[in-house]
């Protein structure tokens, strides 16, 4: 999982800057070097966040045509891509509502999670095991709210603080969300490992 915020490899952070200033005066070229700089690692985001690949490609193309509509509502003080993402976040969270996915509740189950925390580096190592499908297929079976938190905390790089607006959630429930869904997502990756080694297939 990695933080999918920091300034992808292409232009430097002075010609985004640039580009994001000619783009707001209506400069098509340089609107369509921004989309050509953000527009993978947008759609991987959705295609984390949201159940299949059609999904994620309508959500991204759809993405980057709010953005360019607001883009004279973003502040050049902050980190363009933070924007983006909080743009891309609301999109695909309005989806998951309006499809009415199942929520888990703010206070359901607290009192069965385990006690200890899983160790971050173990479940790294799982996901590092597995493939890019089955770690979306892991992350597609979880409760909606739990997928959205593992995505925009470990994929996004969100804070506590931006989870929580972007969720709908009191900033103090984030990491009871995030470690239940941390213990969900592992067990969905042993289960999918146990069932690929019974197959015959890798462990």
């Amino acid at each position: 999982m990695v933080d999918a915020r920091k300034r992808p490899e292409g232009m430097s952070a002075a010609e985004i800057s640039d580009a994001i200033s000619r783009a707001r005066s209506g400069n098509s070229d340089a609107w369509g070097e921004l989309y050509r700089q953000y527009a993978a690692a947008i759609f991987r985001f959705c295609r984390r966040a949201l159940p299949s690949r059609e999904d994620a490609e309508d959500a991204t193309m759809e993405i980057f045509l709010k953005v360019r509509a607001r883009l004279d509502q973003y502040d050049p003080s902050r980190p363009f891509s933070a924007w983006l993402y909080k743009v891309a976040t609301n999109h695909c969270w309005d989806i998951l509502r309006r499809r009415r996915i199942r929520q888990d509740l703010e206070t359901s189950d607290v009192e069965d999670l385990p006690l200890e925390h899983p160790d971050p580096s173990q479940l790294e190592r799982l996901v590092e095991q597995r493939t890019s499908q089955e770690v979306r297929r892991a992350l597609a079976s979880l409760p909606a709210r739990a997928r959205m938190a593992l995505v925009l905390r470990y994929h996004a790089d969100m804070s506590y603080d931006e989870i929580a607006d972007s969720l709908g959630v009191r900033r103090a429930f984030v990491g009871v969300v995030l470690l239940r869904a941390r213990h969900q997502l592992r067990e969905a990756l042993g289960q999918r490992g146990a069932a690929g080694r019974a197959a015959g297939g890798s462990p």
